[in-house]
This record gives structure tokens, sequence and C-alpha cells, in this order.
């Protein structure tokens, strides 16, 4: 299988240092082309669809190889392989901060840093725990959109962007859920709002990011404290940025931050 077709791999800018960009659930690469052209100089960006989304292939997605975030993170550590990359700065955005952590743990060789923007380890209160939703609350939504996916993404989305004075945000994040095929998205949703990543977090060996989202309806303020306590080497900045996507709701602040991470000069 062509891999670069199968993800639908893109590759853009210049130099040696790699930044390797991650979408979320719903969407695809396209979520990221206001943060990336600041980048573009210093170096060489990375972006893909994941398998079900966007424009990758369809016909390499499997029930079986996806009902774990593991066959999400094994697709990216293919991507690395076949491109040869490596002092990897990879940018996932809720899900795939995850999903990038996975990937981290079983090759750390490949990675640099690792920069999670609006992510959440766990959805679901635990006890102490504040993920943000009650497990029985979440189950009816994924059942809400087992029923009709497309009422679903146009209730859900324009809650998950947030700043309702530009509706215009919510309806592109409505519009990417909807060109998800149905079956698949209802699939990811499981295994993205499902999925407790909490063990992996102290496992990280690599330097990071946690970028939180100051009032964001998936994960609260307490997710990124818990990011920041639970994952050695890890810095914490509060954005003002509302909403799950701050890198379509304020890419200025996202660039920002991003850069002063890494040291764009």
């Amino acid at each position: 299988m062509n891999i670069v077709q199968r993800n639908n791999v893109r590759i853009t800018g210049q130099g040696e240092k790699v930044i390797v960009f991650a979408h979320g659930f719903g969407c695809d690469q396209n979520v990221w082309r206001h943060v990336m052209k600041p980048f573009e100089s210093n170096y060489k960006l990375i972006l893909f669809d994941f398998v079900g989304c966007g424009n990758s292939d369809l016909s390499a997605y499997d029930s079986e190889r996806y009902a774990s975030l593991d066959g999400y993170a094994k697709d990216i550590l293919e991507i690395f392989e076949v491109l040869n990359l490596k002092n990897i700065i990879f940018v996932g955005h809720s899900v795939a901060g995850m999903i990038g952590i996975r990937a981290a743990i079983k090759c750390p060789d490949y990675f640099d840093k690792l920069i999670f923007v609006a992510p959440s380890p766990c959805y679901i209160n635990d006890g102490e725990y504040t993920g943000g939703m009650e497990r029985a609350d979440l189950e009816a939504l994924l059942a809400i959109m087992d029923s009709n996916y497309l009422g679903w993404s146009s209730a859900l989305a324009p809650q998950v962007m947030a700043n309702a004075d530009r509706p215009e945000l919510g309806e592109e994040l409505t519009a990417n859920f909807c060109a998800t095929d149905p079956d698949i998205a209802r699939e990811f949703a499981r295994v993205t709002f499902l999925s407790d990543s909490r063990e992996d977090l102290p496992k990280i060996t690599i330097p990071s990011l946690t970028l939180q989202c100051s009032d964001d309806i998936l994960a609260p303020l307490t997710i990124g404290e818990y990011m920041h306590k639970n994952i050695p080497l890890n810095t914490l900045y509060i954005m003002k940025a509302t909403g799950h996507c701050p890198h379509l709701s304020e890419p200025e602040e996202t660039i920002e931050l991003l850069g002063k991470y890494i040291g764009l000069n």
C-alpha cells in the first residue's frame, strides 16, 4: 500500500527541522492552513489526513485496525518511516495529541517535541478527575450520532467551536463533520471519546507543550492542569482563545505560542 496516498500526505516549507501537524476528529489537514505560513521558511511541514478523513484513501479503512488509537498511531509511525523523518516536532489537535503520545511511547527516537492543542486524555468524569462529561451523557450523545449523524454534526459543531459572534467558524466545523463518511465518523467518535490515555501520560520522555483553551466544553481548564501535572517535562500555556479549535478561531495566538515554545526565529 502507498502510505503517502493512503494518508494524503502533503509536504511544504523548507529547512532541516520537521513539524508534523495532525488534525482532530471530524476534520482534515486543511484546518492548519491559518497557522502554517510563519513556519514554512524555517521548517519542513508535514500534513496528512487520518484514514477515513479528508482526502485519505477510504478503501484503507479497517474497523479492526482503527478500533483503538493504536491503529492511528501506527499510521503516523509508518508515515515517519516512509518519509525518513527525524527530530520531529509533532503538533496534535485534540485526539491527535493522544495518538501522538502513543506513537511517541512506542518509538520515541522519532520525536524532538510534542505539542498538544486542546487535548484531553479522558473526556469522562471519574472520581476526582474532571473530564467534562458524565459517561451516561456521553453515551446519549453517541446514540444521537448513531441515529442522525448530520443533525448531530449541525448541533454539536457550533458548540465545540464556540465563538458565537463568528458563526462562520461553527459553519466550517459543521461542514468538516458532514464531509466525513458517517459510518467511519461514528467509529472514530467512539474511539475518540471513550478512550482513556491517562496512564500513558507519565510514560512520555519527550519535552512537550500543552495549549489549553480558557473555555472549552470538551476540555475544561482542569484538563490542562492535569496534563501538566502528570506529564514529565511538560509546559502549560493557558490561551485567551475559547472553544476547542484555537488554530481556526485564534490562529495568531496559536502561532505566537507555538513559535515561543519551539524558538521560531
